[in-house]
């Protein structure tokens, strides 16, 4: 199996920016501002920060200022446990608890469900974990959205996770689900979410938590370049061909830069980040990346936003 690495220099590829926790505890058109599960840049430059309470937010892309407020729900009129967003030709895309892919209009008008892989579904009509199935999405490129299972199914071995893809033809066709892709997690760890970089890879955000030392969190690269399709294999096992990953940094190595924490951090600056969107593609081919906390409603933790400026290395 892969195992993640860095590279020779053991180069810490991140460089923080800035960090803001102006929102935390905060609410907006009469929703609390917080419990942020995804992020997305949208085609005007605003990002889209969508809630677990069933709400997407739209954030000044400068200040981070909830400038617009949408509800959300499903087919049957009920919330929808949001855990990652993407948009495309101007719809909003969910991924949802379910779990499902939802489809809107820019006003939050549900429009459709994208197909779904029965094993998909969460025990015991599928093979899914409660509560961990999709956690993160992004649009590849115009033909191919991916979605990351946030662990293994009951079927796989423990640490292998599925990538799937759904692709179209063209920009008027609909999404089908193709392709999956194995991706090993590191252990103790769960993905949180993925960001394509606009190259054919992808960021990938694993998380976990730690009594003693608080939150762990570390962005790593993959590619699905000559890599195969696991979509035929009933069960992951050691020996399936699985995702490369390089190791881009560790976020406890970030400087603390004055942050503050409510409980136990080996890093003040440390929350339980969840979401990420790739908001500038900059002139010397590095990217800037923000991330998001989701503090689960509790007094202990904090929504704090992360400004990230992220060198990538040469592609393979």
């Amino acid at each position: 199996m892969s195992q993640s690495y860095s590279d020779s220099s053991g180069k810490n590829w991140i460089r923080l920016e800035s960090y803001t926790d102006h929102l935390d505890k905060t609410t907006f058109q009469e929703e609390v501002v917080g419990g942020f599960s995804g992020l997305t840049k949208a085609p005007d430059g605003r990002i889209g920060a969508v809630s677990d309470r069933s709400v997407m937010f739209y954030l000044d892309a400068e200040t981070l200022d909830p400038v617009q407020a949408i509800r959300l729900r499903d087919e049957l009129r009920q919330r929808v446990d949001c855990e990652a967003v993407t948009i495309d030709q101007g719809n909003i895309l969910i991924a949802t608890e379910k779990p499902e892919i939802l489809r809107y209009d820019a006003a939050g008008k549900m429009l459709g469900i994208l197909p779904m892989p029965s094993r998909y579904r969460v025990t015991p009509v599928g093979d899914a974990r409660l509560n961990e199935v999709f956690e993160g999405m992004t649009l590849l490129d115009d033909f191919t959205l991916v979605a990351s299972l946030e662990n293994s199914l009951l079927t796989d071995e423990k640490g292998l996770l599925r990538f799937q893809c759904w692709e179209r033809s063209d920009a008027t066709a609909e999404f089908k689900p193709t392709t999956q892709y194995c991706y090993q997690v590191e252990p103790g760890l769960l993905v949180s979410d993925i960001a394509a970089t606009g190259d054919g890879r992808l960021l990938v955000l694993e998380r976990g938590f730690d009594k003693a030392t608080g939150n762990i969190v570390r962005l790593y690269l993959t590619d699905f370049t000559g890599v195969g399709d696991v979509s035929e294999i009933a069960e992951l096992e050691a020996g399936a061909p699985v995702l490369p990953k390089q190791l881009l940094g560790d976020l406890a190595d970030l400087p603390p830069s004055g942050a503050v924490a409510k409980q136990p951090q080996k890093n003040p600056l440390m929350q339980n980040y969840e979401a990420m969107a790739v908001t500038e593609h900059l002139a010397d081919g590095s990217i800037r990346l923000l991330v998001a906390s989701d503090d689960n409603d509790s007094e202990v933790q904090i929504t704090r936003f992360l400004r990230l400026r992220i060198e990538l290395p040469d592609p393979a």
